[in-house]
């Protein structure tokens, strides 16, 4: 069984990787986990979350 772990993307970005990483990990269109994070953003829930997932998940293993 592989493990899965979660990684900001490198690949599908627009400011850190967050959102591009969760929808990696979850098979999820990064497109909808943006907009649920701009939704929660309007009751500064989300920016929080954002800042601290960009400082505490690590980015992707790869190419460099």
């Amino acid at each position: 069984m592989e493990s899965r772990k979660l990684y900001r993307s490198r690949d599908n970005r627009m400011i850190c990787g967050v959102c591009g990483g969760i929808g990696e990990y979850f098979n999820v269109d990064a497109t909808l986990i943006r907009l649920v994070l701009a939704i929660f953003a309007f009751t500064g829930t989300g920016i929080f979350a954002y800042i601290m997932a960009a400082i505490i998940v690590p980015e992707a293993p790869g190419r460099y």
